[in-house]
């Protein structure tokens, strides 16, 4: 049994960890609806660890066996619950990483220290361990390749990893690399960069440009360390003008998926509509004070 630390500050990556100011699946205003309660029928599940993948020296990716698991969609998550040997629980919300045509779920955590699950999550587990989960809980903040495009991704941080779902899943998908799609994600430095050699892979080779060879264009931007030598993509926070510059136009109409911390969240999706995206084109999904985006 994982030990748990006593309640303290918010913890890890979370998933629909929503402002409480949202509309519903056409929002008035570029929000997310209230993240859905589970619904009652969802069981907890036994998830076993079965392989650790370490991204960052803060975040490591958590590949898992759960039996059952009846398939989600990309953008979704699930809860997760540990207990302690006194019996004390505790519960966070995560995004789910892997596409839903991969057979094993992953789970992208970034430790924070004085959280009470994301510390054993992206610390101590290993493989062989297990834990409890449920879901996939959520519907609106959702894409699949069906849904088509353009499709453009905005990321702060740790706010990728339900957008790396959506990317995974275009990658696998049939008719899915015909989506035009464009990242562009916000970091604090490169250390902190999750997924950057899987996602370059993905836009055939470009590494935080602009170039593509397959629909997709990757722009990564550093907020906080300077840029190494070589650097092509943005520095400096994403704004109005990074944003005119980098994503679809309004006039080709895209899907806009915008995930990070709130403060992030908001200024992005404020500077869309005001870029003249129509608010029900932009979907939104935010999390507390642990984000990694500027």
């Amino acid at each position: 049994m994982p030990a748990i630390d006593p309640p303290g500050g918010a913890d890890g990556i979370r998933a629909a960890s929503v402002a409480p100011d949202g509309g519903g699946a056409a929002p008035a205003a570029p929000a997310s609806s209230p993240a859905p309660r589970p619904p009652a029928r969802l069981a907890w599940r036994e998830a076993e660890i079965v392989r650790v993948i370490d991204e960052t020296p803060s975040a490591r990716s958590l590949v898992l066996r759960v039996p059952a698991w009846p398939g989600h969609l990309p953008g979704q998550h699930v809860d997760v619950r540990l207990t302690a040997d006194d019996g004390y629980q505790a519960q966070r919300s995560y995004s789910i990483a892997s596409p839903p045509e991969r057979p094993e779920l992953v789970l992208t955590v970034e430790r924070i220290d004085d959280g009470e699950v994301s510390p054993w999550l992206a610390g101590e587990a290993r493989a062989g361990d297990r834990f409890e989960l449920r879901g996939p809980i959520g519907g609106y903040f959702t894409w699949t390749a069906a849904a088509g495009g353009p499709l453009q991704l905005v990321a702060g941080g740790s706010g990728i990893v339900p957008l790396m779902s959506m990317l995974r899943h275009r990658a696998l998908a049939a008719g899915g690399r015909e989506v035009p799609a464009r990242l562009l994600a916000s970091w604090r430095g490169v250390g902190a960069m999750v997924y950057r050699g899987e996602i370059a892979a993905l836009a055939g080779g470009a590494s935080d440009g602009a170039g593509d060879g397959r629909g997709l264009s990757v722009v990564h931007t550093l907020t906080r360390e300077a840029p190494p030598a070589g650097w092509a993509g943005e520095r400096g926070r994403v704004d109005a003008e990074m944003l005119r510059r980098r994503v679809f136009a309004a006039s080709e109409a895209p899907r806009v998926y915008v995930c990070g911390p709130t403060p992030f969240v908001e200024a992005v999706a404020s500077a869309l509509v005001a870029l003249g995206h129509a608010r029900e084109r932009v979907w939104t999904e935010r999390f507390g004070p642990t984000g990694g985006g500027g």
